[in-house]
């Protein structure tokens, strides 16, 4: 064991989760894709040498911020380090964008959490991805491919101007649609027609695996279901600790109820209560409002 190994091993302590709690992890790179949308690349060689496809970590980016759950964008084991992908919508994810540079460092970050995706080579394989779900659906593509299965990526975006890895995608599909709302690149469409376009093409295909938008993956395995296509999503309700201790997480199915933290947070798309999971995620959307303004208006009497 090098130096550099042993003492990450004395920073990190296992959290209740099976995962990896660190403080003061320095960002090395960002890259903004649009006005809200950014990434953020994080020096954590044992967070990246854990890490697999579809799980997610827990960010605080300073002492008195909130702890957020986000899905690992990607991961390089070499370079030793993880990438999130952030839509800035909320309080915190705003202010994330505003203070997070190059140089600054995060205050803790806990993972890899959740199940990882189960990767085989299922023969076609469709991975789709829906606005800000683009970004992880991306390690599942890699791994399919890698698997030896045949990937065909799907992505869809509002415009032209919010496309993003166009070129990742290509690298690791055997053939990849773009859908944009207005047909400025790509198809125009929804991420559904490029799906038909896919099971027209190949009646052979095997799975599909959606993230994105709680709307856009039901979309998504209702596509499917007349198919009798396995189908898989990626759920975000609303969660606190990532442990499976606080129940903020679960997740109504057609065979029970199960928490997003622990049990997934990949999900049967054809077993989900879509109506439920929105319902759960907008009950706090005044709260958030109300978040934003105090925010914003603190900006702005520092200014």
């Amino acid at each position: 064991m090098t130096l550099n190994e042993n003492r990450e091993l004395h920073e990190i302590t296992s959290t209740p989760a099976g995962g990896y709690h660190a403080s003061a992890i320095e960002i090395v790179r960002r890259e903004d894709f649009s006005d809200v949308t950014y990434l953020l690349e994080i020096h954590h060689p044992m967070m990246a040498k854990a890490a697999r496809p579809g799980q997610f970590v827990i960010v605080m980016s300073h002492e008195d911020g909130e702890r957020i759950p986000l899905t690992i964008a990607d991961f390089d084991r070499e370079k030793g380090t993880i990438t999130l992908v952030i839509q800035a919508v909320g309080k915190t994810t705003r202010q994330m964008q505003n203070d997070c540079r190059v140089g600054s460092e995060l205050i803790s970050l806990t993972g890899p959490m959740g199940e990882p995706s189960h990767i085989s080579n299922a023969g076609k394989v469709i991975c789709v991805g829906g606005g800000l779900g683009v970004a992880p659906v991306y390690p599942q593509a890699r791994a399919y491919k890698q698997a030896g299965a045949y990937v065909i990526g799907i992505v869809g975006f509002r415009d032209k101007d919010l496309v993003f890895w166009d070129d990742k995608f290509r690298e690791c599909c055997d053939e990849f649609i773009i859908c944009t709302d207005d047909g400025s690149a790509g198809i125009k469409g929804l991420v559904t027609d490029g799906i038909k376009m896919a099971i027209e093409k190949h009646p052979d295909i095997a799975e599909l695996l959606a993230i994105g938008p709680p709307i856009m993956m039901r979309a998504c395995a209702e596509t499917t279901r007349p198919y009798g296509i396995k189908t898989t999503v990626s759920l975000n309700p609303v969660m606190v600790d990532g442990t499976g201790m606080c129940g903020g997480c679960r997740v109504k199915l057609d065979d029970g109820m199960k928490f997003a933290c622990v049990d997934g947070p990949e999900f049967d798309g054809h077993k989900v209560d879509f109506d439920d999971l929105m319902n759960r995620l907008g009950r706090f959307k005044e709260d958030e409002k109300l978040a934003v303004e105090k925010w914003t208006a603190s900006c702005k009497a520092r200014i």
